[in-house]
């Protein structure tokens, strides 16, 4: 039984950590981005990624408070108290913001993952994280379609605009294949439908991006190489970076609260 819920404890931290460290990612868009109604629009996206973090370290913490009692880490020290490799985000999620392309491109391969994922997570035998899928899929929605619109938008623009999309997917394109990489407790819990099957939604992913990359004109990158390991906490050199940043407040003032 303790297997069980370390396995869940690991899960729910996981789906956690890709949203917080996204959410992280997108926020360094603010006052960057190419005009001000984007500035506001990846603002609300970043603020969306890092309350469904909120959700589901605040459900962490309520496991591990079953197990701990007092001991049991608050959904603060779980976000901002952890080592780089205590994180168990995805690789995809934590790399540069890049170029604006780069940005969108990245936001456009993971939006379509998050809605296949999301769609299946809300019948997961387990009722919170179910719940959190449910409120988390209404904004996917948006996150997808604002992102394919890019997709074309520089996709199927300029010739500078066409150029830096087609690099940006070959530069993010490996790390895709970790979308789809089971970790050892996600099998696990594969077995009483509390989590969900990755490998299943590659081929569904595959599809859609690939008719919308050939709409914008875009080649589909070659899969003549893949990067993984967030899962087992071992991350690019760019999570240290992100983490010093975020980090900082409640590294220096411990249990900080407002």
């Amino acid at each position: 039984m303790k297997d069980k819920q370390d396995d869940l404890i690991n899960y729910v931290i996981a789906l956690g950590d890709d949203s917080l460290i996204l959410g992280q990612r997108l926020s360094e868009w603010c006052y960057h981005a190419p005009f001000l109604e984007e500035d506001l629009a990846l603002a609300n996206v970043a603020l969306d990624f890092i309350g469904r973090a909120q959700m589901f370290y605040e459900y962490a913490s309520q496991l591990e408070t079953r197990v701990l009692k007092e001991n049991a880490r608050s959904a603060d020290q779980i976000a901002f108290l952890r080592d780089t490799r205590d994180y168990r985000n995805l690789l995809i999620v934590e790399l540069p913001i890049g170029d604006f392309a780069f940005t969108m491109a990245r936001q456009f391969t993971v939006d379509v993952f998050n809605q296949l994922y999301l769609q299946q997570l809300v019948n997961s035998t387990d009722s919170t994280l179910a719940a959190i899928a449910g409120k988390a899929i209404k904004e996917t929605d948006y996150h997808l379609r604002r992102s394919q619109e890019w997709m074309l938008r520089l996709g199927d623009g300029t010739d500078e605009s066409h150029q830096r999309m087609e690099k940006a997917l070959k530069e993010l394109w490996g790390y895709t294949a970790e979308l789809f990489t089971m970790s050892a407790y996600e099998t696990a819990l594969l077995r009483d439908g509390i989590s969900i099957d990755r490998t299943a939604l590659c081929s569904d992913w595959r599809k859609i991006v690939t008719e919308l990359l050939q709409q914008a004109t875009l080649k589909v990158p070659s899969d003549e190489w893949q990067v993984t390991g967030g899962r087992e906490g071992l991350h690019t050199e760019h999570q240290g970076d992100i983490l010093a940043k975020m980090q900082y407040l409640q590294r220096t003032y411990p249990g900080l609260e407002w």
